[in-house]
């Protein structure tokens, strides 16, 4: 592990999501704990999406913004809000110079499965049809997120892509979560990595899914036909239980035909890019604002 971070990890509080409520408060607890990013040169604004129930999302314009990403946050379906996310938005925005509207997606087992891909979608369509309003090309629309999140934004581009749904120009997968069925190797070997593990994984989707079984709308790596889906940039940790589902995915993705950068980076654990004091972080993050902007310009 990157020794950088490896200092951190005795400081690192247990994940547990046997009670979905203390695990939020831990949650939202590290992420107020935190100093608040610059939002200098932005517009911050929260809105509201017209739905069933209505979905509230927050949007950071940059000036000059032409492209923007729905990001979806992490938190295994089970935590996570528009301020937990405000973090990681605001830095997005800036360095990516996309609007970077965020979605206060329902959150499991209250609202389980497709719950928050519905939330997600919503979304999706309502960036597309006030893209004016936004100050966007509707053809420069980008989906991502992290973990869970991450998970979700594949889910809404294959919907997007079965229903003929709004464009969707890029997908950015960090670290995502992809298939339930745990059987890649970093699935059953790490039990005992930070933040995320095997057991971590199983109480994450037994919250998302209850009893009902996975669709690929639930568990991307299920879909059997990749193609046509939007060029995407797929990031790895390496000392995570995602890590093989995510460059199995990549690797499915090309062989459909799905132009595909693939990082994976090494010395890292689920969720370690927030350790900001490591140089490896600096430069994670640094990434993903560098890639939604190629993906998003020109």
């Amino acid at each position: 592990m990157d020794p950088e971070l490896e200092a951190f990890v005795p400081l690192l509080p247990r994940t547990d999501l046997s009670d979905p409520a203390a695990y939020r408060r831990i949650y939202a607890e590290l992420a107020a704990s935190r100093p608040a990013p610059d939002t200098t040169g932005l517009d911050v604004a929260d809105r509201t999406v017209p739905a069933d129930p209505d979905v509230r999302v927050r949007v950071y314009r940059p000036h000059g913004a032409r492209g923007a990403v729905l990001w979806l946050h992490g938190g295994a379906w089970v935590a996570g809000s528009l301020d937990t996310e405000h973090l990681w938005a605001a830095p997005m925005a800036h360095l990516s110079g996309a609007v970077v509207i965020t979605v206060d997606y329902r959150l499991s087992p209250e609202n389980r499965f497709p719950a928050a891909l519905d939330d997600a979608y919503a979304a999706l369509v309502w960036t597309y049809e006030h893209a004016a309003e936004l100050g966007i090309d509707p053809d420069r629309i980008a989906v991502g997120g992290h973990s869970a999140g991450g998970g979700i934004a594949a889910a809404v581009a294959l919907r997007a892509r079965d229903e003929q749904g709004p464009p969707i120009r890029f997908q950015l997968l960090n670290e995502a979560i992809l298939d339930d069925r745990q059987q890649t190797w970093s699935a059953r070997n790490f039990t005992d990595t930070p933040w995320n593990n095997r057991a971590v994984r199983a109480a994450a989707w037994g919250h998302y899914l209850g009893s009902r079984p996975a669709t690929p709308y639930a568990a991307p790596a299920r879909a059997e036909d990749l193609s046509g889906l939007p060029p995407a940039y797929v990031a790895t940790a390496e000392f995570d239980p995602n890590r093989d589902e995510d460059v199995d995915y990549a690797l499915r993705l090309l062989q459909a035909g799905v132009s595909v950068e693939l990082h994976q980076w090494p010395g890292t654990f689920h969720g370690s890019l927030a350790i900001q004091s490591a140089e490896v972080s600096q430069r994670q993050v640094a990434e993903l604002g560098a890639v939604l902007r190629r993906a998003l310009a020109g």
